[in-house]
């Protein structure tokens, strides 16, 4: 399930309740709790009465504890409040962010080492500083996927949250940035202006941090628009932060002038970490989940998981939750089990053809309704095309299952295959334009997206 506001946390956290204490009791104290802001760690909860909040905070305080640490994986703070108390609603509304558990990547839980060094010492820099150092005006991170990226940006993100209230912050991933395009655009023909407010949203920041920017490549639309605020921003002494997944100049299909003003700011690659960082990433997240891992087995670790933080954080999970089971320190043996397992959980989720003709749409700017239909006007048989051949390219489905999620039979995708394949040959932006689409949902399966 994705966390993307309030609610998705308190469910989350209420299925776990549910595993601890019974139906009635549940529904009696926890089941009108009302979720009204998460921030710092703390989650505010709104009862309808004070006799209500002094029974859960004198006999559910625990249970709420430990539901949220099994929910959220760290330690869930809460404030129990009196929902006709408009005040101290309005109050918690104010201070909340929306956005699970970002507040949780800082620069202090960053674990430094040869790999990231400068990419953490330039992104320190910018929070301390933003758009005053214009070297480092726009800061580009880039490396593959699971190295530490988005931890740097959200740890910018939350530093000037906090050394600089005022400032107003907009941080968001290209792919919802294209989303949210694509839907002002939509709205805004029907006269409501919408394209207006999303261009003040991101035109008006003070700092904008763009996640894996280079999933905008081959989306003209979007590229245009993403050029045009950056152009905004920097004219105006504004921060920029992106991240991407190699040097802009390797990938192909990004507008020149986009690489153009990339490549006149600051670069900080982020490589995969070697065993020093492996080990102290492991000793780092075993502090936050309050669980001792003895030197031997963080060794072991570090040496079978090389190259992703994020399966180190896991199996750091797996062994957090071992000890609240087994009620016992685990040995190196008990840890090829886990370490098994986290491969297994982690490998590249299969991409589905549904994700093929959404990102196919957005990049060739037509409906993903109009790829599934009969319709034969060039673009769209152009689209329908190289949906079928990326399809091809990246599943493991065959002629006959990829027809059926098109609606047509396997015959129709052979020759949609044979002749996009031709059409490429002598083509050579269109077919840096198919192999950049390619990478892309590679790299969105390898991240887990």
């Amino acid at each position: 399930m994705a966390v993307t506001s309030v609610n998705d946390i308190w469910n989350l956290i209420c299925e776990e309740c549910k595993k601890i204490i019974t139906a009635v009791a549940f529904d009696c104290f926890l089941g009108d709790l009302t979720p009204v802001s998460f921030s710092s760690g703390i989650l505010t909860l709104a009862c309808k009465e004070e006799y209500a909040k002094e029974i859960i905070e004198q006999n559910y305080s625990e249970i709420l504890r430990k539901s949220g640490e099994a929910a959220m994986g760290f330690e869930v703070k809460y404030n129990i409040i009196v929902e006709k108390n408009e005040d101290r609603i309005k109050m918690a509304e104010q201070f909340s962010s929306g956005l699970s558990f970002e507040d949780f990547f800082t620069f202090q839980n960053f674990v430094v080492g040869s790999n990231n060094r400068f990419a953490h010492a330039a992104s320190l820099a910018v929070a301390d500083a933003p758009a005053v150092i214009p070297n480092y005006n726009p800061l580009v991170i880039y490396g593959p996927s699971g190295v530490g990226k988005t931890h740097l940006m959200l740890a910018i993100k939350n530093h000037i949250k906090k050394t600089n209230p005022y400032k107003r912050i907009e941080y968001i991933r290209s792919e919802e940035f294209t989303n949210q395009l694509i839907q002002a655009l939509q709205e805004g023909k029907l006269g409501l202006g919408t394209i207006d407010d999303f261009r003040n949203k991101y035109r008006t920041a003070d700092v904008l941090l763009i996640d894996d920017i280079h999933f905008i490549a081959g989306k003209e639309q979007t590229q245009e628009e993403f050029f045009n605020t950056f152009n905004t921003l920097i004219q105006n002494n504004k921060q920029i932060v992106v991240t991407v997944d190699k040097p802009p100049k390797d990938i192909k299909t990004l507008d020149d002038r986009i690489r153009s003003r990339l490549e006149g700011g600051l670069f900080a690659d982020i490589l995969a970490p070697d065993f020093e960082t492996r080990v102290g990433i492991i000793k780092k997240k075993a502090e936050q989940y309050n669980i001792e891992i003895s030197e031997n087995v963080a060794f072991y670790i570090a040496e079978n998981i090389k190259v992703n933080t994020r399966q180190l954080e896991g199996v750091v999970k797996k062994i957090e939750a071992y000890i609240s089971i087994q009620k016992k320190v685990p040995t190196i043996s008990a840890v090829q089990g886990i370490i098994k397992d986290i491969i297994s959980d982690t490998k590249p989720e299969p991409i589905k053809v549904e994700k093929i003709i959404a990102e196919v749409a957005h990049t060739y700017n037509v409906s993903e309704s109009d790829i599934l239909s009969n319709r034969r006007t060039a673009e769209l048989v152009l689209a329908r095309q190289v949906a079928m051949y990326i399809a091809r390219e990246t599943t493991d489905l065959s002629f006959k299952a990829i027809g059926e999620s098109f609606g047509k039979d396997h015959t129709t995708v052979l020759y949609n295959v044979n002749k996009i394949e031709e059409f490429l040959r002598d083509k050579p932006y269109q077919k840096e334009l198919v192999d950049d689409l390619i990478a892309n949902l590679r790299s969105q399966s390898e991240a887990g997206f």
